[in-house]
């Protein structure tokens, strides 16, 4: 097995960065880059609230709203189809700045179109934003193994993460104060400035990755893969740059070993994410009629804040110990979460709910780390498809979860509904969680029995 999923996290592996000098200079300019991200995802949520009210008002039909969100996860879960082939011909700096420009664009063609056009200009907004926030997601995780080194993903990727999961609360609590004191035409313009001040944030960065790059170029150890084993079946056609064998190279990321079970699990906790998403409101409004809203906000606040609490405990131990968080961290993350959202439904004590908030929004970004920097461990040549690919099936998921929950909590009571959803999700991560063990049984058995092994010599110990 060329590229084991129990084998590719765990261990320290090589930055090749040009030394602690230029480590430093690239995590500062990570830094910098993550700050206009997160500045353009608080637009991001603060409009995900005030467009929705926006729709609403402007049409008048309920309706309205869920196809204005179909059409965002529809334009998303087309956007992952392409990203990889995206990135095969353009740079990853190129992609996300276009990514911001055209997202600005879009809200100014909102806030300038007279009456009659504002339902044509809403359409407009809902593929813009659906299609380039996953091409800029795609783009940004992707690279991040040439921008801060294979030995600070889950630094990189917990940093990214920490920044978004604030955005969103900040979006979330203000856009009622903003849409309430300065009108929509106000929170159209604060987003499309986000998406300015981002755009201007990449542009003035040396962000590596995508583009043309050279057959084995990328990912650290793994870059070997571009040519040999399963994963090289994506790999471009000699002297043929940009072209790639056949949709099969799309394909070839979900046939990585393993990696296909991965990104089914994603699938599924996003279906299981669509439920809690879809209940929340039922249940707050169930718990106090008069004011619906406080449970919602209350629960999103202590989520945020697990989940920044997580953050900051994987940056020191992937500081301290340069191990990115392994593929197990993934499965055992989803087993938490999602009992920590069927547990949030249960009727349970404030105090309890509190605590059990915090426990989910925990699981959730140790979840997304681990996560998202097993996938960079894949060779250059197929990351940016595997990410493409896990965005499509994140949307598919989520927006079939959307359908089936809504139609479902009609019937029945939230904790059924969220518990058979994220339930499904539990089966699935033991399942994933059995194949991991069953993995690194086998490599470690194939390791004990290597005639290295048998002459006392460590085989991976050169690379360590």
């Amino acid at each position: 097995m060329t590229h084991d999923i129990g084998q590719a996290d765990g261990r320290p592996e090589r930055a090749g960065d040009g030394g602690p000098a230029g480590r430093a200079r690239g995590e500062r300019r990570f830094r910098f880059l993550i700050a206009g991200y997160a500045l353009s995802s608080y637009g991001t949520f603060l409009n995900m609230v005030a467009l929705n009210l926006f729709v609403y008002e402007t049409t008048g039909r309920a309706l309205a709203m869920g196809l204005f969100m179909a059409v965002r996860l529809a334009s998303g879960f087309v956007a992952g189809l392409t990203a990889g082939g995206l990135l095969a011909r353009f740079t990853a700096k190129s992609l996300m700045w276009w990514a911001n420009v055209a997202q600005a664009a879009v809200m100014l063609l909102l806030v300038l179109a007279p009456g009659g056009m504002r339902t044509g200009a809403l359409l407009a907004v809902s593929v813009v934003v659906g299609a380039c926030g996953t091409l800029f997601m795609v783009a940004l995780r992707s690279s991040i193994p040439e921008m801060v080194g294979d030995d600070r993903r889950s630094w990189a990727n917990s940093l990214s993460i920490t920044g978004r999961s604030l955005a969103m609360v900040a979006g979330f609590a203000s856009a009622g104060v903003v849409v309430s004191l300065v009108g929509y035409t106000a929170a159209f313009v604060v987003d499309l400035i986000t998406f300015v001040v981002c755009a201007v944030t990449v542009a003035l960065l040396p962000i590596p990755g995508g583009g043309r790059r050279a057959p084995g170029g990328g990912g650290g150890k793994d870059a070997r893969l571009d040519s040999e084993g399963d994963s090289g079946r994506g790999t471009r056609e000699r002297g043929r740059p940009g072209r790639w064998r056949r949709p099969g190279a799309f394909l070839a990321s979900a046939a990585v070993p393993g990696l296909g079970l991965m990104v089914v699990l994603r699938s599924v906790d996003a279906f299981g994410s669509s439920s809690h998403n879809a209940a929340l409101p039922v249940h707050s409004a169930a718990l106090d009629a008069t004011h619906p809203a406080v449970f919602v906000s209350a629960f999103w606040c202590l989520w945020a804040l697990g989940n920044v609490a997580v953050q900051q405990v994987i940056q020191r131990y992937a500081g301290r110990t340069g191990r990115a968080v392994g593929a197990p961290g993934f499965g055992y993350g989803t087993c938490l979460m999602s009992g920590a959202f069927i547990l949030a439904f249960a009727g349970f004590p404030s105090a309890a709910t509190a605590v059990i908030a915090l426990v989910a929004g925990a699981a959730d970004g140790l979840t997304e780390v681990s996560y998202t920097s097993h996938l960079q461990t894949l060779p250059a040549g197929l990351r940016a498809h595997a990410f493409g690919l896990s965005a499509t099936v994140e949307n598919l998921g989520f927006g079939v979860g959307m359908i089936l929950v809504a139609a479902a909590l009609d019937r029945y009571s939230p904790l059924t509904v969220v518990a058979w959803s994220h339930g499904a999700a539990v089966v699935v991560a033991v399942v994933f969680l059995v194949r991991v063990s069953g993995a690194r049984g086998r490599a470690d058995a194939r390791a004990t029995h290597s005639p290295a092994s048998r002459a006392g010599v460590d085989p991976g110990g050169p690379e360590r």
